[in-house]
């Protein structure tokens, strides 16, 4: 059956209905392909804790997140028998180490855990997620928006719930603008015009520009985005056959290698990373940052008397302004002590029509951060709506998030392939153009024998 895929003029839309995915029925070489996990574990019909890994709570970095999060288990706590632990495990182990996967692949992996839509397929071919639908009113099945979730479905059932979306732009130091000189009518709508400014912005210790230097789902995540303003994308609609090869992936490999190359980029970021905006932009590292949503709120919380700007990513010559929208999924696990509680959890939190579930994703996505809502009820929200209507807020909103297309998700056989492109054009100066040919090569391999769920 064919891979539905979407193109990159396939933009987030707020009222379409959800479309049948082609879904490929799931064999054995998939799930080993996927995870290689044996399984060894002992499933009971009832647990008194269930396990929930993620990177916010206890000991995340910032209190609001942490209390969100321990406010939530808190109220399940005191209302079911089956308790929910938070397990908290550090970012840089979480996103880009292989923690979770070990211990999945040791018989060890968490009762809950969030992932993005870029790791959807390791778990999903795998075997280990659960389906929501079941647990779900068709209310709130409809409530999300069809893009958001189709990345979390397959064949029309869930498997995922999403807590935020997370559009990326660009964000500018308007202290280092202005010293540069610059204005509002340098604001940067091109790749050339962005090139030309970082070198402006780019004085003594301080870069013009940063992009995720470190490999990973976060740094593909970011890089996607450009791509897909030239038109092509990883992965073809025939499910077959990879845009890497083609004259638009070299061009956005050259684009992140030139500014290495010319100095206005450093080679690795400060703080946590590419995402981490009070280490880097707020702390003068750098002038302009590529980064998503969620730096609103991080320096909202961390660095309040720095004074920012965003705006839209650029564009190529004769592209389609295009950004892409990520953000973290409740799931549960299918092989865990009692994956029916962990589903209910699951769908209680973040899916159901109960007040307490839709104002749990506002005061995420307005209070605890700053994302854009994956439920249409949230912008419904009188409180929620206030926010979304003031300040860089209001820009992501009416400007960035409009042109938003979900983030893809791929297997990891897809994803390396182009990690180690832009690893290898971004920082040991590789051609962009072979670069980009062993990618597509190793992907179109990959993808004449892959037989999991639909590549979207």
């Amino acid at each position: 059956m064919k891979h539905e895929q979407h193109g990159p003029d396939r933009l987030i839309s707020l009222s379409s209905p959800v479309s049948r995915r082609s879904v490929i029925k799931t064999g054995a070489a998939a799930a080993g392909t996927a995870l290689t996990m044996p399984y060894f574990f002992s499933r009971t019909a009832a647990a008194s804790s269930l396990k929930f890994w993620q990177f916010y709570a206890p000991g995340g970095s910032v209190k609001t997140q942490t209390q969100w999060w321990q406010d939530m288990v808190k109220a399940w706590n005191d209302q079911n028998a089956t308790k929910v632990d938070l397990v908290y495990v550090p970012n840089s182990d979480y996103v880009n180490g292989s923690k979770l996967q070990t211990a999945f692949a040791s018989g060890n992996g968490p009762d809950i855990f969030i992932i993005s839509p870029g790791d959807f397929l390791r778990y999903y071919n795998g075997g280990v997620l659960v389906e929501l639908t079941p647990y779900m009113d068709k209310a709130a099945i409809d409530d999300f928006y069809p893009d958001v979730i189709a990345t979390r479905a397959v064949d029309g059932k869930i498997y995922g719930l999403p807590m935020e979306v997370e559009p990326m732009a660009m964000y500018y130091s308007l202290d280092a603008w202005q010293k540069a000189g610059l204005s509002d009518k340098d604001i940067p709508t091109t790749w050339e015009a962005l090139l030309d400014v970082a070198q402006k912005l780019k004085k003594g210790n301080q870069f013009g520009v940063l992009f995720e230097t470190g490999p990973g789902y976060y740094q593909n995540f970011t890089w996607y985005p450009f791509l897909w303003m030239t038109g092509n994308d990883i992965v073809n609609k025939d499910g077959k056959t990879s845009g890497m090869n083609t004259d638009g992936a070299a061009a956005t490999l050259k684009l992140w290698q030139d500014t290495i190359k010319n100095g206005t980029a450093p080679r690795k970021s400060l703080g946590t990373g590419g995402s981490d905006v009070v280490g880097n932009l707020a702390a003068g590292y750098c002038a302009m940052q590529n980064l998503g949503i969620w730096g609103i709120s991080a320096l909202r919380e961390n660095a309040p008397k720095f004074k920012y700007g965003v705006f839209k990513l650029p564009l190529p010559p004769s592209g389609k302004y295009v950004t892409i929208a990520g953000g973290w999924a409740f799931v549960a696990n299918a092989k865990g002590q009692d994956p029916e509680t962990a589903a209910k959890f699951c769908v209680w939190a973040l899916g159901s029509m109960q007040q307490d579930s839709i104002q749990r994703v506002v005061d995420w996505c307005t209070k605890a951060k700053s994302d854009m809502p994956p439920r249409k009820s949230v912008l419904e929200n009188a409180n929620a709506a206030e926010v979304y209507n003031t300040g860089e807020m209001k820009v992501f909103k009416d400007e960035i998030f409009p042109g938003a297309r979900g983030e893809p998700r791929v297997p990891p056989e897809v994803y390396k392939p182009v990690s180690d492109a832009i690893q290898a054009t971004q920082l040991s100066g590789a051609d962009p153009k072979q670069a980009g040919a062993t990618a597509a090569q190793q992907i179109e391999k990959f993808l004449s024998t892959y037989t999991g769920a639909s590549i979207i």
